[in-house]
């Protein structure tokens, strides 16, 4: 069936980004495949990381297919577009109709992706990753695809207002090789083995970034063990 909207939402996207003037630097997008279906992992750090993550795709001729909370879907606007897009509502009371929509889809040939920590990290740093990207993987019998966003909080993120001028920003995205996802092994195993290679991916992102804060009022969007003001990453549970 032919994509009516998610190209055009492409096509604005980009050129809002252009009247930005974002600075990109993306590496790995020869790792997205051209064909088949891959579960693609990205940190979470600001509300437009699903525009940037799909944007890696876009050399491969690929759409990525986004799960996303129900209540975006309910909304006048993006609902409409979300569903033309074929992204997947994720009521989170009754998550296993996302989960078996997206392994249908993953089973037909998409590319579906998901952000593991569930919601925006406010320090910038990685969560605890939920199991289901590996398990939805492994019972597709599909890869998993590693991915690192920084920059994108600083152009709208939670607890900040959107800055969305003229700023030049620079946006680093690194997606990792895929991964395999043998039935053998436990969903939980491949998930910690997963979030180790995002967090690699997201250090070279960060060693990658060609600009730091300019001054003591613009430490927000750099964590604390960088020597910044976000809030400190949280404690993480035993066994994670």
């Amino acid at each position: 069936m032919a994509e009516l909207v998610y190209p055009p939402v492409i096509g604005v996207a980009r050129s809002m980004f252009k009247a930005l003037d974002l600075r990109f630097d993306i590496q790995g997008t020869e790792n997205i495949p051209r064909r088949g279906g891959a579960v693609l992992v990205s940190n979470h750090i600001g509300y437009l990381d699903f525009v940037f993550a799909g944007l890696t795709a876009r050399p491969a001729k690929r759409l990525v297919r986004f799960m996303a909370k129900e209540s975006v879907f309910r909304h006048k606007v993006s609902g409409p577009l979300m569903r033309a897009m074929k992204h997947i509502p994720v009521d989170r009371k009754q998550g296993i109709d996302a989960y078996r929509h997206a392994v249908k889809s993953l089973r037909s040939g998409e590319i579906i992706g998901v952000f593991p920590e569930a919601t925006i990290s406010e320090s910038f740093t990685l969560k605890n990753f939920k199991s289901g990207a590996a398990r939805m993987a492994q019972e597709a019998n599909v890869p998993l695809l590693p991915m690192a966003l920084w920059g994108t909080q600083r152009l709208w993120t939670k607890g900040h207002k959107r800055d969305m001028g003229r700023n030049h920003f620079p946006i680093t995205i690194r997606v990792g090789e895929p991964r395999e996802t043998p039935p053998g092994v436990s969903a939980d195993s491949l998930t910690e083995r997963l979030r180790t290679r995002v967090q690699e991916l997201l250090e070279a992102a960060q060693r990658a970034y060609p600009v730091r804060p300019k001054d003591a009022d613009d430490t927000w969007w750099v964590p604390a063990h960088l020597g910044g003001t976000a809030p400190p990453a949280p404690v993480r549970a035993a066994g994670h």
